[in-house]
């Protein structure tokens, strides 16, 4: 049996009425409540999932709808619903606390006026209505966030258009996050700031990936939601193209993420050619497609949202340790290590990054050698005849740093620093003294870049903490692995030319929101110090499509 009223001109968000309908449906009298605004997609769902009552054909967008389902007949069970739904409500306009101190407005026009810096419209209103919203967004000139969904895809389609032709984006429909110079934007994250900055047509995939990061101790510039849809043939990509321009030009941004579901073919070229222009790193991942490479350019494509949030935080720590050392273009790199397989590593490594082959024997320990490149194992045979291992006595290693003085071809120097039981008591102090000659040897003329990587614990005799801040404190750059440190030899010896975007999006510096739906994003913001107003929209002329656009022409 359903029961069933109407309670006139009370909008609402469809969240806060989802969270009415659990509570009334608890009552041990009905069997279940749906409680929704009058509009023609919830109508339908009324009727599709049997609420449907007669009375509902009259109800407007701005009236709620509550249907009660009960196995039998309960006297007075409408006038306990309508007390419990106003008391419900009567609750939701009280609340105290943050809630009580939004800024609010009823009309556009005072939504602008309150807050007259804003540069991003959060649209969560339903759907039928979402795009009229986000036009009137664009329109004075504010970017847009689409948390709504069921939007026509040719409207998504003419709002990104839009948008694009007045240098905003506009992120979804569909769009469940994204995080913005420190704002959390609908399903968001508290994230560590930091220097990556991450694309998505994928809200969980952002928040994995974001996540991800954070676990590996590195932050977040910001996070730029899509929506699903953008990638598909009918959208090409609009937004995520925009959305790379943006970061390419942000300061802040020093290493690109992008995660999307399975994008058109087209359009995954079309996104893939766009980031080989830019002038930074770039992970990519696109879920549902198996890379036949991992690398093209300064575009790494990752296999999984674990492996892309570690390759993000990799190119993080070389673009951080970039940074701090000087450019060496057109020089060679030299590596000596006391470890055999972390020797043949490196080799490999760099023959890939550099596509140069690996030496097919080893004389004397090189591993490769060519182009000028050569990694050396200085624990080969040759060396260690009637001499200690390098890991034990550093003389060897020393000898070979020292002809270096002569090769100022070479601009980078890798080395391994081991330690352990039976190892040198002090191995870090032995380079950081045939570095110290070295450098004194070659002059300013002729600069070297060391890139060490440590092998050992914090428990070792040695202190792997110790050795790591000795080396630093000497200028010797210090690399978690041998990927890393190989990476940074490459970019600091091969520097790739990229086009420059000095377009600069003012959106990334601050956001300053109006959030036309569900409050909670408001409160949120508040909380998150984000200027904002809450803009407490309703249907025009009660939802009434014709009366709504004679209205629109009076204007």
């Amino acid at each position: 049996m359903i029961y069933a009223f109407i309670k006139k001109g009370s909008f609402q968000d469809s969240v806060i009425l989802m969270i009415i309908s659990r509570k009334l449906s608890e009552r041990p009298e009905v069997d279940q409540v749906s409680v929704m605004m009058g509009t023609p997609a919830n109508k339908s769902m009324l009727d599709s999932t049997g609420f449907w009552h007669d009375d509902f054909a009259s109800a407007t967008p701005n009236d709620i709808c509550v249907a009660v389902r009960t196995t039998q007949e309960v006297p007075g069970i409408m006038d306990l619903i309508r007390e419990q739904l106003e008391k419900e409500l009567n609750a939701i306009a009280n609340a105290s606390g943050s809630s009580s101190q939004l800024v609010k407005a009823r009309r556009w026009e005072s939504a602008c006026q309150k807050l007259p810096q804003a540069n991003l419209l959060l649209v969560s209103v339903a759907g039928e209505y979402a795009a009229d919203v986000a036009r009137e967004g664009l329109l004075a000139d504010k970017n847009v966030m689409m948390f709504s969904d069921n939007v026509p895809l040719a409207q998504e389609v003419e709002l990104k258009k839009l948008a694009q032709s007045r240098g905003l984006i506009v992120m979804g429909p569909d769009c469940g996050t994204a995080m913005i110079a420190g704002s959390p934007l609908a399903f968001a994250n508290v994230l560590p700031k930091g220097d990556i900055g991450v694309i998505g047509a994928s809200g969980t995939g952002i928040q994995e990936i974001t996540s991800q990061i954070a676990l590996h101790q590195q932050g977040i510039s910001h996070a730029i939601g899509l929506g699903g849809r953008d990638l598909s043939a009918d959208v090409g990509g609009i937004s995520a193209l925009t959305a790379l321009e943006m970061l390419a030009g942000d300061d802040a941004t020093q290493v690109i993420t992008f995660v999307s579901k399975p994008p058109a073919a087209e359009v995954r070229q079309r996104i893939i050619t766009a980031m080989q222009t830019l002038n930074k790193p770039v992970v990519a991942l696109f879920l549902g497609s198996k890379p036949e490479q991992r690398r093209e350019g300064n575009v790494w494509l990752a296999t999984s949202l674990s492996d892309a949030a570690r390759l993000a935080v990799l190119l993080a720590h070389v673009e951080q340790q970039r940074g701090l050392q000087p450019m060496v273009a057109g020089k060679t790199i030299h590596g000596l290590y006391a470890g055999g397989t972390l020797a043949a590593e490196a080799a490999m490594l760099l023959s890939a990054s550099l596509g140069i082959p690996l030496s097919a024997d080893h004389p004397d320990g090189v591993m490769l050698a060519q182009g000028g490149h050569r990694i050396v194992d200085l624990g080969d045979d040759s060396y260690t005849l009637g001499r200690p291992h390098p890991m034990i006595d550093p003389t060897t290693r020393t000898i070979e740093i020292e002809k270096l003085a002569t090769q100022p071809e070479v601009g980078v120097l890798l080395l391994d620093v081991v330690l352990g039981y039976g190892a040198c008591e002090d191995p870090a102090g032995a380079v950081v003294d045939a570095i110290a000659q070295l450098q004194a040897k070659r002059g300013t003329n002729a600069p070297l870049v060391t890139i060490a990587t440590l092998t050992g614990t914090e428990q070792d005799p040695q202190g792997r903490s110790g050795q790591s801040e000795k080396l630093r404190e000497a200028g010797i750059a210090v690399a978690e692995t041998l990927e890393e440190a190989v990476l940074l030899a490459v970019s600091l010896t091969h520097q790739q030319a990229h086009t420059h975007h000095d377009v600069h999006y003012s959106l990334l510096d601050g956001v300053q929101v109006i959030n036309a739906g569900l409050r909670s994003f408001a409160l949120d913001l508040q909380s998150s110090n984000t200027p904002v107003v809450h803009y407490q929209w309703a249907p025009v002329a009660g939802g009434n499509a014709r009366l709504a656009s004679l209205l629109k022409q009076l204007r």
